[in-house]
């Protein structure tokens, strides 16, 4: 069997000895062993399908690892990966102990910065820029934005920040038209009307006609007067000129899946100085016809039978959270017409795409924008609506400073909804949503909730949209649902600052708090086998505390332990603590201990793997519950 092209290519270095031809074969290959790998391990997939000529361009052009390859949203990467010396290890990505789903430096000294949230490309290269000039050095460095990165202001505050300073850097605008859902915003209509205007791609073709038949020894007349012609051209058709206005020289736009144009474009500016942005059109899910027909699908993929395109999971069972919450958010709208619904360029992955087709004038998708999902909620809020703001735990980080100052600070009603709480699984520590709970416990009038399932998950959506107390947010994780779920009409209200005793049992407490209610509950059916008798409480409400039932249940138990999907640093167990000590009027246990998530970063893998290795599984939970007790009441054990 002959070896492939790309079982020769080990590292970058042997992509700089290939020919034109050679690299464009490069390029095939390289995609069909990303449909190969993703369609059998699933995975992220449309994004990378898309740069795979850019990033064989880039590697062959620049001398990498030298030159610095700095990436915007790692999904962008995994045709970097298979170039850079990953390629037999490739199918592990995402696995447990495999390759991670996201650029690591630790993993690579390709990867230069690490990378799970967008925009972030250019403030690091900028940064790399900075300290190689500070050090008297002389390599590239190069970053690669795009997929929706340019509706996050981040990058715009970088662009504003390098374009001024004249230190070399290059920006790739790799322009797919896409994020995850369909861009939008006012620099998506930009790009593209640049892009498609006739009277200035009719120009540019001339003054590049003009260039070719001029004689040479013309040359540098004739190009100065083409390039003042092109410079008038672009001021006239396209308003501001926006990267030149930023301080960038702008070149292209190029056909990102042109080898040829790719290497040249690419070879004469790395010859210039200065900041320059190149923009390279290139299309999303490039190579795989599914793909390139529904981008938005194939952002990513379970496991795919690879000639179709069906998936290989089989259907049924319980619907996510995710997909409950937009059809209960959906039936609260159709109730309350106050209830509008705003996501961060996650329809999808949030499911308030269902809401925005049954109420389009009520849904609002902001773009990769946090800060500004954030504040343009409490704007709303002002206005006697109900704004329900759905983004995942490890993005809504992006606009805790909205949280505190626009939201919390008024008493607004904003409700937040953060999906991915907890172990986000095979995604990674950029996403697991581990914080939420520290972070907004720590903001004044917030109310912090998380429901034990879905239908709880529902009635305290609907009281969050119907009180009038401040914000209050609601997590939930990346999970199918425990438990069928009826219609929102058929779920019972939940009284606000209200917890449930679920079980009682003299030995032990545990007050357990959303995801880890069940576990708990099944760890203390497991422990009577064994003559321990523990009482699990529902802690649905984090804040404010069910100061009664605390009461009661503090004052009949000496031991008590705290369990939640979050770290243990400043979190619910931290937050009880302090409010048991301070308070005079609540009982004092004799042992009272927390078990969350540590406080360290939790790599990549299954969610249940992962929450196993952290013991926050039934089995964990029931030996530090064992634990518990027998450091408390020896003879509890000893009788049993």
């Amino acid at each position: 069997m002959p070896v492939s092209l790309l079982d020769r290519v080990k590292w970058p270095s042997d992509i700089r000895t290939l020919s034109r031809k050679e690299l464009r074969t490069l390029a095939r290959e390289a995609r069909d062993r990303h449909i190969d790998v993703v369609s059998r391990f699933g995975g992220h997939f449309g994004a990378s399908l898309g740069v795979a000529d850019l990033t064989v361009a880039l590697h062959y052009v620049f001398d990498t690892p030298r030159d610095r390859l700095v990436w915007d949203t790692g999904h962008q990467a995994y045709i970097h990966k298979i170039l850079t010396g990953r390629n037999d290890r490739f199918p592990s990505i995402r696995q447990h102990g495999g390759l991670s789903p996201f650029l690591s430096r630790s993993e690579s000294e390709y990867d230069t910065f690490g990378a799970g949230h967008a925009a972030t490309s250019v403030s690091a290269a900028l940064g790399m820029a900075a300290g190689r000039d500070l050090q008297g050095r002389s390599e590239k460095v190069v970053a690669i934005i795009g997929d929706g990165a340019m509706s996050c202001g981040l990058a715009y505050e970088a662009l504003n920040n390098a374009g001024h300073t004249e230190r070399d850097l290059i920006v790739i605008l790799n322009d797919n038209d896409m994020s995850i859902a369909p861009n939008v915003g006012a620099m998506n209509k930009y790009l593209t009307s640049m892009i498609t205007n006739p009277v200035y791609n009719r120009m540019r073709s001339e003054v590049k006609s003009l260039l070719q038949k001029a004689p040479r020894s013309l040359g540098d007349v004739v190009e100065a007067v083409a390039g003042r012609m092109e410079d008038s051209v672009k001021s006239l058709v396209v308003p501001g000129m926006l990267f030149e206005e930023m301080g960038f020289r702008y070149v292209g736009p190029v056909d990102g899946h042109d080898m040829d144009m790719l290497v040249d474009t690419l070879t004469r500016v790395k010859s210039l100085g200065g900041p320059i942005l190149v923009h390279v059109l290139t299309q999303k899910g490039k190579g795989y016809g599914p793909a390139e027909e529904n981008p938005v699908k194939w952002h990513a993929a379970s496991p795919f039978e690879k000639i179709t395109g069906v998936a290989k999971r089989k259907s049924g069972g319980l619907p996510r959270y995710q997909n409950v919450f937009g059809e209960g958010l959906t039936a609260l709208g159709r109730q309350d017409p106050r209830v509008v619904a705003i996501t961060a360029a996650m329809p999808g992955g949030t499911s308030t795409g269902v809401f925005a087709a049954a109420f389009p004038e009520r849904f609002f998708d902001v773009g990769i924008a946090e800060g500004h999902a954030t504040t343009f909620a409490a704007g709303l809020a002002t206005q006697g609506i109900r704004p329900v703001v759905a983004i995942y735990s490890t993005f809504l980080q992006r606009g805790y400073d909205g949280i505190v100052h626009d939201v919390a600070l008024q008493k607004l009603p904003v409700v937040f909804c953060l999906d991915r709480a907890g172990i986000a699984g095979e995604d990674g520590p950029t996403h697991h949503g581990t914080l939420d709970l520290a972070y907004m416990l720590s903001v004044p009038e917030m109310t912090v909730t998380a429901p034990k399932d879905g239908s709880e998950m529902l009635a305290l959506l609907r009281l969050g949209t119907s009180q009038d107390r401040g914000p209050f947010s609601i997590r939930w994780p990346r999970a199918s649902v425990p438990s069928e779920v009826p219609a929102l009409d058929d779920i019972p209200d939940v009284p606000y600052g209200s917890w449930e005793i679920l079980r009682e049992g003299d030995d032990l407490a545990v007050l357990a708090v959303g995801t880890m209610v069940l576990p708990a509950l099944e760890a203390a059916d497991a422990l009577a086998e064994e003559g321990i008798e523990a009482t699990v409480v529902n802690c649905r409400f984090v804040k404010p505390l069910d100061r009664k039932t605390l009461a009661r249940v503090l004052s009949g138990h000496r031991a008590v332990l705290t369990l939640e999907e979050g770290t243990v640093v400043n979190g619910f167990g931290a937050y009880l603590t302090r409010e048991i000590l301070s308070d005079p009027g609540l009982p004092n246990p004799r042992r009272l201990e927390s078990h969350g998530l540590p406080d360290q970063f939790i790599e990549h893998g299954p969610r249940s793997t992962l929450l196993r290795g952290v013991g926050l599984d039934v089995d964990g939970i029931g030996e530090r519950m064992r634990g518990l007790v027998r450091k408390g009441f020896p003879s509890a054990l000893e009788s049993a």
